[in-house]
């Protein structure tokens, strides 16, 4: 039967992967523009690379590193799985922001030749889905190659080339050091990512909009070309492999959780003995409807066909999810004419890819568990019968497209939150920061109860299997909610070029329409980021606990009247807010340096004039320099913690620490996006003229920048890296809880 699924699986995998390439090759077919337009884009492309090559300089050592670890004292293979989901990963982000790169001036000159709003944003959104599709197709990818070169068998052992740890579980230990990978990646992605293009977005605003009265992505200001790399450092390459992390960590939590599902019942009748295990060899025995209770083999035989089902339904609904994705994305590519309404052909991508994922994924769900009895799917927690896993996917997938709408609500001009956050801007920068906050804090509480409603009954209605799949199913159509997110640096981008390389206004025109959508696109893609990881962290946390169930040790229990699980939680929470606080610190102080250095070009003699170029390359080494010293520290933080505090505190003070870090970072990283994309969104209704007599350049406007610059390290350096950073606490949690329980208890 597995390979009844994984050649078909591989099929959609490479049909996605050969579409990302045929629009990667059409998008460079397109042409540049002006001789300016050409010379921005290449260096904007050039500073990028150089960026990412050097930082992959360091990530490449911490990688090698930790392989070696895992392989000599794990498990032998583990090195290599987690080299290949670092790879996956690697490769996502570094395609995503070149495609990026050749995007976004080809998206500004496509609204210089044909003024149509619809024309760019198709070459806007072809951009993007190379991004999105990589994602998903390449995390499926690497997944697909583990599960097919080695299985997943409920009782391999394995150990290191040097030591050997009694109950690891080599298919386990693959899985989980597959997403340990992807996570390691994504994690100094986002915190380098974000450091970089914030530092100088921020430095940039400060220089023209509050020290020169410039105007935004004035070429004058050296730290502009900063910025444009930065949106393709952080908000591409960054988000890719964020949200590849967190699409890998939830197929990873589904099998392992069916695993250990199997080996708790198997457990139950072998390990303990006695008249408890005869009556649960007689209750499985008479589920199968099986005449001989005391069979074990026979019963063995029928659960491991059960425990393979489970295991092939997450890569089958990611699978079917990409075919949605491809179905949703080319009907907004292939369609003759996009109107003129970019939100609307977005919104219309998304509900395409999310309606055929829904459709295909009740086809995954009979296919894989129709043909077994009630009393069976009982068994594993099933309430409903065969309909159980499906019902928590689309669950997930309700409540990944209901967080869009809210955070829309919050974050977009075309609504009340935002548009009065700009109107109290003419009362002065208290005001919009307060303001900023009550909505921030307002926007948390409805995605944070759809959160918890959805993981309430997906847990009752199909046990702990149904919150991960709740939270694949959130992620089963991740190809086109990416796609759509980087949308939005794009048209970022290409407005930029067009500011910074003198476009006709009308080009602006185009263009701004653009970046306002893709700043409510990218807010929107931020929660969704969140949530997912909100639904990948708890999948993994309960994974975790079933991984802790092996052989004669007993099921953990996180009891929350227990010292050491309180314990844990609070020291958890605490270092959301230490991890958060170290992230503005670096990029706060990067910032003031570029902004120095970058009025200390503008004050050479010629630069203001617009006579002398300023030195561009000198404030995008800077940028890379400062983004690169500060990473390492808070990047490597998510993976000692859960280590050290293991080995010291057991078990379940690591459960408490995951549960109190995710509590604490979820709203928070809410908090964040939302109260950050209002502030910039705010100060784009300004910019607009929407409210009369206070326009660019007034007291009301700089009110406005100056809570955009708040809102700047909240959305795209603090928000952005809570979730990787409880998402890759859980991971290595997730890797290492039976070498914690064998060495400390």
């Amino acid at each position: 039967m597995t390979w009844l699924v994984w050649i078909p699986m591989l099929f959609i995998v490479l049909c996605a992967i050969a579409y990302v390439c045929w629009n990667y090759i059409n998008i460079k077919k397109l042409n540049e523009g002006t001789e300016e337009m050409i010379e921005l884009a290449a260096t904007i492309r050039s500073g990028a690379r150089t960026f990412v090559k050097t930082e992959f300089l360091t990530v490449g050592l911490v990688v090698i590193l930790l392989a070696a670890v895992l392989s000599l004292f794990i498990e032998k293979t583990a090195g290599i799985t987690f080299i290949v989901g670092a790879l996956m990963s690697s490769f996502v982000c570094v395609m995503g922001m070149r495609s990026a790169t050749y995007a976004n001036v080809r998206t500004a000159n496509k609204a210089r030749e044909t003024k149509s709003i619809g024309e760019t944003v198709k070459v806007a959104l072809t951009g993007g889905s190379i991004s999105g599709l990589g994602v998903q197709a390449f995390g499926m990818l690497g997944m697909l190659i583990i599960l097919m070169f080695w299985g997943v068998e409920h009782d391999s052992t394995g150990g290191g080339f040097i030591t050997s740890i009694p109950n690891v579980s080599a298919s386990l230990m693959r899985i989980s050091t597959y997403s340990l990978g992807c996570s390691l990646v994504a994690m100094f992605n986002r915190v380098a990512g974000g450091n970089y293009t914030k530092a100088a977005d921020i430095s940039s605003d400060i220089l023209a909009k509050i020290r020169h009265d410039m105007p935004e992505d004035d070429s004058r200001v050296p730290n502009v070309i900063a910025d444009f790399i930065g949106d393709n450092v952080n908000d591409i390459a960054g988000n890719c492999s964020d949200l590849l992390e967190s699409f890998v960590a939830t197929i990873s939590a589904s099998i392992m959780i069916a695993v250990s599902l199997f080996n708790g019942i198997k457990d139950a009748i072998l390990v303990h003995g006695g008249e408890a295990a005869a009556a649960k060899l007689s209750e499985v025995s008479t589920a199968f409807g099986m005449e001989n209770a005391s069979d074990f083999s026979a019963v063995s035989d029928k659960l491991e066909t059960l425990l393979t089902r489970m295991h092939l339904f997450p890569i089958l609904l990611a699978g079917l999810g990409l075919l949605g994705c491809l179905l949703g994305l080319g009907y907004a590519q292939f369609k003759k004419k996009m109107s003129d309404n970019p939100s609307r052909e977005l919104d219309l991508s998304t509900w395409i890819s999310a309606g055929f994922t829904v459709v295909l994924g009740f086809g995954a769900a009979a296919i894989m568990f129709a043909g077994e009895g009630a009393s069976v799917l009982k068994l594993m927690g099933f309430e409903w019968g065969f309909v159980s896993p499906w019902v928590c996917a689309v669950l997930g997938i309700i409540s990944g497209v209901l967080i869009g709408v809210i955070t829309e609500y919050y974050t977009s001009t075309d609504y009340k939150p935002t548009q009065k956050l700009a109107e109290i801007a003419t009362e002065g920068e208290a005001f919009v920061v307060t303001k900023g906050d009550a909505v921030g804090s307002r926007s948390c509480l409805l995605p944070i109860l759809l959160i918890g409603v959805s993981l309430f009954a997906s847990g009752a209605l199909c046990g702990v299997y149904g919150i991960a799949t709740a939270a694949l199913g959130m992620l089963s159509f991740v190809g086109a909610t990416v796609s759509i997110d980087a949308f939005g640096p794009i048209a970022d981008n290409a407005g930029g070029i067009a500011e910074a390389c003198h476009l006709d206004p009308d080009v602006r025109v185009i263009t701004d329409k653009l970046d306002a959508v893709g700043n409510t696109t990218a807010a929107i893609g931020k929660g969704f980021a969140i949530g997912s990881a909100a639904f990948a962290t708890v999948s993994l946390i309960v994974a975790y606990v079933e991984n802790c169930y092996f052989g004669e040790f007993t099921k953990i229990t996180l009891d929350f009247a227990d010292y050491v699980v309180v314990a844990g939680g609070v020291i958890g929470g605490a270092l959301v807010e230490y991890f958060s606080a170290m992230l503005t610190d670096n990029t706060i102080e990067s910032a003031r340096v570029m902004a120095d250095v970058g009025d200390a070009e503008l004050s050479k003699p010629g630069v203001l004039e617009g006579e002398v170029k300023p030195d561009y390359n000198m404030c995008v080494q800077l940028a890379a320099k400062q983004a690169l010293k500060k990473m390492l520290i808070p990047s490597v933080l998510a993976v000692v913690i859960p280590v050290v505090a293991g080995f010291i505190f057991g078990v379940k003070f690591v459960g408490g620490l995951l549960v109190g870090a995710t509590v604490v970072a979820i709203p928070r990283a809410i908090f964040m996006g939302n109260s950050g994309g209002a502030f910039d969104n705010a100060k784009k209704y300004i910019e607009s003229g929407a409210i009369e007599g206070h326009g660019k350049g007034t007291a009301a406007h700089k009110a406005a920048v100056t809570g955009d610059t708040v809102g700047d390290t909240r959305k795209d350096v603090v928000g952005v890296a809570l979730d990787i950073f409880i998402k890759t606490m859980s991971t290595v949690a997730n890797t290492l809880a039976v070498v914690i329980r064998s060495v400390r208890g």
